[in-house]
């Protein structure tokens, strides 16, 4: 008579045969709190300091509230852009072969080994007024360089492989059988899409967007070449920062500084919840 083994319980971690838990746990706490928790506890301390007052006048002077919307508004328009094209770029990667498929897969990656102020310059070079594609675009009434509408494009251009290179791996393991068997089934190339393969690449599609995001929220030396930096027309957050910097104004800086990361983590907590509930209902 055999009988059932007695239930282990609840255990802090799972039996592995690769020996070193504990010695890369402790390394790993290490690093994360000398790299990411100190720096931060400091901020909010300091920002503590100055007191609910103080820091609610910095908080919401005008300046300061347009250029946080500046950097959130044209991160998050570029985060969106880069999941449309960026999932077509993955796609066209994925599904087809065409000579020079090599070359453009590896400038996918482009934007990760260029220095971002050789990428603003560039930018600012081509679309400025004067530029190759600026003086194009001045008789259409597009003014990109100096605008708003310039940031967006930097961003994009830095965020296009966060989303290439996440929903890339996954479209490779959705077999063509998948969608062979959908139409022969009846459905349209709308349905195949919205029903068969969009579910699939959900979660990797909120997650590139969420990782341009987030680059795009902090990003600094490819904008401050092509924004124009003008004070509540075109001057980012972290810019903005750098100048009370500069103005020895430190207060204000840790203000502006704070709530970028109050803002950025309950934004990047949304698309968590949202990653988290996408995987729970499609897999």
């Amino acid at each position: 008579m055999t009988t059932a083994p007695a239930h282990a319980g609840w255990r802090f971690r799972q039996p592995s045969v690769i020996p070193g838990f504990g010695l890369t746990l402790g390394f790993s706490l290490a690093y994360l709190t000398l790299i990411i928790l100190i720096p931060l506890s400091g901020l909010i301390w300091r920002s503590a300091a100055l007191g609910w007052t103080d820091f609610w006048a910095l908080a919401t002077d005008r300046r300061t509230l347009t250029a946080l919307k500046i950097s959130f508004g044209t991160a998050f328009i570029a985060a969106a852009v880069n999941v449309v094209f960026g999932t077509l770029v993955a796609w066209v990667l994925v599904r087809y072969r065409f000579p020079g498929r090599r070359i453009v897969d590896a400038m996918v990656d482009l934007p990760f080994a260029l220095p971002t102020a050789v990428a603003g310059i560039a930018l600012t070079t081509l679309y400025a007024p004067t530029g190759w594609l600026g003086k194009l675009l001045m008789p259409l009434g597009l003014k990109v360089a100096y605008t708003p509408l310039g940031i967006v494009v930097a961003l994009v251009f830095i965020g296009l492989p966060f989303v290439v290179r996440t929903v890339q791996p996954i479209m490779e393991e959705i077999d063509k059988e998948v969608e062979e068997a959908a139409a022969t089934l009846g459905a349209s190339r709308f349905q195949i899409i919205s029903r068969v393969l969009l579910p699939g690449l959900a979660p990797a599609i909120i997650t590139g967007f969420s990782l341009a995001f987030a680059r795009g929220v902090g990003e600094y030396g490819s904008v401050i070449f092509i924004a124009g930096n003008l004070p509540y027309k075109s001057e980012i957050a972290p810019l903005l920062i750098v100048i009370r910097l500069e103005e020895y104004n430190y207060p204000a800086a840790t203000a502006i500084a704070a709530i970028m990361l109050a803002l950025s983590f309950a934004m990047l907590l949304v698309i968590n919840l949202v990653q988290t509930w996408s995987r729970k209902r499609y897999g």
